[in-house]
């Protein structure tokens, strides 16, 4: 039974803020947090791409356990110890300076938010509808997130104690929490994913060449996965190096998190009109440019056009690359990308962490760079992608 307009919305509003706590506090507040880090509790640069790299692999080792445990990350107990144990992980992290501890705690908060971002795909996928946007709005609870975190860093100003700013990240999680307490469950099904809403996931049997599209998007996925996290991990930091402003750092990132708000309804409504191959390649191509001029530019208005781009890229992509990967393969696509997508997060803050001791501009360069891979291992899909059906308004 589909559920009353009014009753649908409050779903939606609700699946959103899980969201906004899982991924925009849980898992980046550690963003605007970092610069202070780094300024009072001596945190090097090598130790930042650790801890970030900790936090992903969780991540990673969540939404494993999510696709082979799905029943049990599925029941409501979950999502509940989920979000408590964020807002713990939050709010423990000022109770040391120790960095092997704080590994830990961001690894743990990798593994729950994992488990949010899970239930809460299923319960939007199964319980929203596919019909409209309201899928999308769901997952732009990951930007309204992004912007609290930056917004809430920012209020506190540069002079705020490092400690300060993840206490007030565990509270604001908490409030929202209790907006997420009651989300329900859902049907018992494998895990749903951040796909392309506008069409339910077909159950095709892949062909063989079906399965190389699936290769050359999957890699591209990776390029995106290593990518866009270096710039999510440092971009903030990046800002902060520059000698810029010192409210710029906090105006990127509330940037990053409000042009991700409405990206994937946007982003969904496109592909709609045109593949979604060909919008996940503009969107590829749109990041990577975005990042580039991250590192080089100093100008103010530049650095937020640049957040506005790669706020409104990322997870459109997540959505286009998932739907896309649906057509191809099926359902176990949703599995397949996760895995590849997390397995990319995890590289990313390794494969620059040598280059961070000499500022993070080169960092931001090889972020730009591996983008522009992903755009090239798009040039074969984009050769064979046929056109969508147009359906009339």
């Amino acid at each position: 039974m589909v559920p009353p307009v009014d009753s649908r919305r409050f779903l939606v509003l609700r699946a959103s803020l899980a969201l906004a706590v899982a991924m925009g506090l849980g898992r980046f507040a550690y963003t605007p947090i970092l610069p202070l880090m780094e300024s009072q509790a001596d945190l090097s640069s090598a130790s930042a791409a650790t801890l970030a790299t900790a936090n992903y692999l969780g991540y990673l080792a969540g939404a494993v356990a999510a696709i082979f445990g799905h029943r049990l990350t599925g029941s409501r107990l979950s999502l509940r110890l989920s979000l408590v144990v964020l807002v713990a992980t939050l709010a423990l992290m000022p109770a040391t300076e120790s960095v092997a501890c704080w590994m830990v705690l961001r690894f743990v908060a990798g593994v729950a938010s994992a488990a949010v971002f899970v239930f809460t795909a299923r319960v939007a996928h199964q319980e929203v509808g596919s019909g409209g946007d309201g899928v999308g709005w769901v997952f732009g609870g990951v930007g309204g997130g992004i912007a609290l975190s930056g917004l809430a860093i920012l209020a506190l100003g540069p002079s705020a104690d490092w400690r300060v700013g993840w206490l007030v990240a565990a509270g604001l999680a908490a409030v929202l929490t209790v907006a997420a307490w009651t989300l329900p469950a859902g049907r018992a099904s494998a895990p749903a994913a951040a796909g392309d809403s506008s069409t339910p996931a077909p159950t095709p049997t892949p062909t063989p060449g079906a399965r190389r599209r699936f290769g050359w998007l999957m890699a591209a996925y990776f390029c995106e996965g290593v990518g866009y996290i270096v710039s999510a991990t440092f971009l903030v930091a990046a800002v902060a190096s520059i000698g810029t402003e010192r409210w710029l750092g906090g105006a990127v990132w509330i940037a990053v998190g409000v042009a991700a708000l409405p990206s994937c309804v946007v982003w969904i409504r496109l592909s709609r009109r045109h593949s979604r191959v060909a919008m996940m390649t503009v969107a590829l191509a749109v990041q990577a440019v975005a990042v580039a001029v991250s590192a080089v530019s100093d100008s103010a208005a530049v650095q937020l056009i640049g957040a506005l781009c790669f706020g409104g890229t990322f997870m459109g992509i997540v959505m286009l690359a998932l739907g896309e990967g649906a057509v191809l393969v099926g359902p176990r696509a949703a599995a397949i990308g996760t895995a590849v997508y997390g397995l990319g997060q995890v590289v990313g803050p390794l494969t620059v962490a040598p280059l961070l001791g000499r500022g993070y501009t080169s960092a931001l360069a090889v972020g730009a760079g591996v983008l522009a891979l992903g755009v090239v291992f798009m040039i074969p899909l984009l050769r064979s992608s046929p056109q969508p059906v147009r359906t009339s308004a």
